[in-house]
């Protein structure tokens, strides 16, 4: 029933927006010898992927002048703006009717309208439907513009404490083992490091075939970045495995897979750290 009435406000949503464009249509052949408005621009704002107050001071601003937000999930932007203060318009854009919502979005941006895309968390685009609207954007012309911020992707590489001068991202794993065996087989598990987004089911797919096809390789799992419940695990995929059995599944995961040259001895493994102490057990002045 829930996902009956999401399809259903979804198609209201697309029809309310069509609407609007035929008015303002019928309004600009009134108009017609009126001057072309100026087009307007999107803006592709990130916002917290835990801490609601790791929002910028930039993206703040942006989010209350844009004359729309396109959001992935209009329910938890609209917790976010509230927590802010900010009283914006919001409108749904993903995960379904994409092509629909776009063309509507990109009518708005020549008509003039500031935009501010977002993703339900980090940045947009990554990992996020938001491409297709950025590629028409500047197909067309529209100015687009990135309010950089929070990322899972690089807080979780900084965090590892890994010397990832390089490394691949695969994004969100797929939920299944065969879609997931597919992924990291391309990209040669174990010889690269690599990093992806994943929930509990995938990753519990993604250990078992690691298990398998990389079991030489270090694994760092960053849990719930950002949130009190941040733990940050590394350790073997054996070792990952064990003690993921004593703990909650984290809600938003993102796994990193070292490859064959990295062979670092882990103090403390899975244990909380403060930066201090992380950094004095290496001898490294905090001053």
């Amino acid at each position: 029933m829930p996902r009956t009435n999401g399809v259903l406000r979804d198609k209201r949503e697309i029809i309310s927006m069509q609407q609007e464009r035929s008015q303002q249509r019928a309004c600009a052949d009134m108009t017609a010898d009126d001057p072309q408005p100026k087009p307007g621009i999107l803006f592709l704002v990130a916002v917290p992927i835990g801490n609601v107050d790791d929002l910028t001071v930039r993206a703040i601003r942006i989010l209350r002048e844009a004359d729309l937000i396109a959001s992935e999930d209009p329910g938890k932007t609209r917790q976010l703006l509230s927590h802010h203060g900010i009283d914006a318009t919001l409108t749904s854009y993903g995960p379904t009717n994409i092509k629909e919502k776009a063309d509507i979005l990109l009518d708005r941006l020549h008509r003039g309208a500031q935009i501010a895309l977002v993703s339900d968390c980090g940045s947009p685009v990554i990992a996020d439907p938001g491409a297709l609207l950025v590629t028409l954007a500047h197909a067309h012309g529209i100015q687009v513009i990135s309010i950089p911020g929070p990322s899972a992707l690089t807080a979780a590489v900084a965090l590892a404490g890994l010397p990832c001068e390089r490394f691949v991202f695969l994004g969100q794993l797929p939920e299944t083992r065969a879609g997931i065996r597919r992924c990291l087989s391309t990209h040669s598990i174990g010889t690269i490091d690599a990093v992806a987004f994943c929930n509990g089911t995938s990753l519990e797919l993604a250990l078992d075939i690691v298990a398998d096809v990389a079991p030489q390789c270090t694994i760092v799992l960053a849990c719930d970045l950002t949130k009190p419940n941040e733990r940050i695990m590394h350790g073997t995929v054996f070792q990952i495995r064990r003690d993921l059995k004593n703990l909650p599944t984290p809600e938003d995961i993102t796994l990193i897979l070292t490859g064959k040259r990295k062979r670092i001895e882990w103090t403390g493994r899975n244990k909380s750290a403060t930066p201090a102490q992380s950094l004095s057990s290496r001898r490294i002045s905090t001053r």
